[in-house]
């Protein structure tokens, strides 16, 4: 499955009323770990289709960044049947990021 844009025009529809479980990650264009995150959180979304992979732009999403309380990025966190169950700041191996979500 896709990486999806998670914009706050879509993310009741897409990350809250979500039947699979969330992951997403909140990101800016300027920041140096991000960027290197990204190819994991890409690579999860490509290979597993029982998780719904988001990108979220804490530039262009700030209300989205408050909802979760960001103050650092890269922070990933995870979303099951509407509720935030895993939040973890910085960069971190594929494999941690998916015991977070099991």
């Amino acid at each position: 499955m896709a990486v999806i844009e998670i914009t706050a025009a879509n993310f009741e529809t897409e990350v809250l009323k979500s039947d699979k479980p969330v992951l997403l990650d909140f990101w800016a264009a300027w920041c140096g770990p991000c960027r290197m995150l990204s190819p994991v959180v890409d690579e999860i979304g490509e290979e597993y289709d029982n998780i719904k992979v988001g990108k979220v732009n804490v530039d262009d999403q700030s209300m989205l960044a408050q909802k979760f309380s960001i103050m650092s990025i890269p922070t990933i966190a995870v979303i099951k049947n509407g509720q935030t169950t895993d939040i973890k700041v910085g960069v971190r191996p594929k494999a941690e990021i998916l015991d977070m979500i099991k």
